[in-house]
């Protein structure tokens, strides 16, 4: 399902660890071996997770609902925002606002707040302003739309939130809980998979491992939206079909009589 097999990963080095140290013991099952002081992961473990993981993601996109990427940290933020932007799913790259889920209401309205400025830039009220107005008005519409300009078309809450480290991204991870959103994560060996419905044993320091996570991923979303897409178009076509079929029917009946 996920197109992706042990030596891809192996080459990724998604199997790399953190230091027995600092380990969590609830990750046991997904250790293979421990070499040099750091923990080497399972990818036969890691392939099946991940394969999971993207069926389950496969049908979310599918059914026309969207997943909220999550990923603040400095090596996962570009590649979270280009590969997410491109199977059009929401993303939160820079800082997660504390309620962002729990307290959704507050998190649109800043969303509307930043389409009011700019409608304020078609519809000629922005001239009516004084330049300290504009400056204010530009600093606040630059300010959201580095907070929230990357989740602006999330008018409801996700179908299941997606975390490149739950360590890092706890406060998320804790709101999509608390408010029964499916998890899905890319786990560490210094992170409790238990935390998670759908752990994905594997590195989430290195840019290449989480490459290669987030480009199956994705991979599964895409195919959700191509088979969305189909099904819409056979049911149309059908509808269609009904349709003449009804009126043929009709005529027929209509000219018998």
């Amino acid at each position: 399902m996920s197109k992706v097999n042990f030596e891809n990963l192996l080459e990724a080095g998604v199997h790399f660890g953190h230091l027995k140290r600092k380990w969590n013991p609830a990750m046991a099952p997904y250790i293979f071996e421990e070499k040099k002081g750091i923990h080497i992961i399972d990818l036969n473990k890691t392939i099946a997770h991940l394969d999971q993981a993207c069926a389950a993601m496969k049908q979310i996109a599918k059914s026309g609902k969207k997943v909220l990427f999550v990923a603040t940290k400095k090596q996962a933020k570009e590649i979270v925002s280009q590969k997410v932007a491109e199977v059009n799913m929401p993303f939160v790259t820079e800082r997660w606002s504390g309620g962002m889920l729990t307290n959704f209401q507050t998190t649109r309205k800043s969303i509307r707040k930043m389409a009011t400025i700019d409608k304020m830039k078609s519809d000629g009220s922005w001239e009516t302003l004084n330049k300290r107005e504009k400056l204010f008005k530009t600093r606040q519409r630059e300010k959201l739309e580095k907070n929230f300009g990357s989740i602006a078309d999330m008018t409801r809450q996700p179908a299941a939130i997606f975390l490149v480290d739950i360590l890092k991204e706890h406060i998320a991870l804790n709101e999509a809980k608390r408010l029964n959103i499916p998890t899905f994560a890319m786990v560490d060996t210094n992170s409790n998979p238990k935390l998670v419905d759908f752990p994905i044993p594997s590195n989430d320091d290195a840019t290449k491992s989480i490459s290669i996570i987030l480009d199956a991923i994705c991979g599964a979303i895409k195919e959700g939206l191509e088979d969305r897409k189909t099904t819409k178009g056979s049911e149309k076509e059908e509808a269609v079909e009904e349709t003449v079929v009804t009126e043929t029917a009709t005529e027929t009946q209509e000219g018998n009589n």
